[in-house]
């Protein structure tokens, strides 16, 4: 499977790290993920039963080769001084949003711009959203995945 693009919307809360987790919960019950070795593609008597937990899901090796490509390829939301790296999720902040979009605080009529910052693959971005009058409503995690 190539490479992918993934974008979720999730209640906001201050604590960007928990509503990553909480997210992440979701996505694994859901199982809105791709599970390389239950994939459609393959024989059904080959296809293997999906995992019970998101740490038996990345104990296996092809998970590691080709991800999920999803929110579950992400395990943390980094700082505001740390670098960007693999499996990590960065913040835009007010002054990135003004510098690329003329806006301090974002709204949903924004995501369709959000391609003007910049993100690499296994790597994820995130967003708070602003109603009309400036509150924060929502958290916009977007990213790409795959090879």
């Amino acid at each position: 499977m190539g490479a992918s693009s993934w974008q979720y919307f999730v209640p906001y809360q201050e604590d960007l790290q928990d509503a990553l987790r909480r997210l992440r919960h979701k996505v694994f019950e859901e199982r809105g993920y791709y599970w390389v070795k239950g994939a459609d593609w393959r024989p059904e008597k080959d296809r293997e039963p999906w995992p019970a937990t998101i740490e038996e899901l990345w104990e296996d090796e092809w998970v590691h080769e080709s991800g999920t490509h999803s929110i579950l390829d992400i395990f943390r939301v980094i700082g505001p001084a740390e670098q960007p790296d693999y499996n990590t999720v960065q913040p835009v902040s007010a002054d990135e949003a003004f510098r690329h979009l003329g806006v301090r605080e974002l709204t949903r009529a924004h995501v369709p711009e959000f391609d003007v910052f910049p993100r690499a693959r296994w790597m994820g971005r995130c967003a708070v959203l602003h109603d009309d009058r400036g509150r924060p409503q929502e958290i916009c995690f977007w990213g790409h995945s795959g090879d």
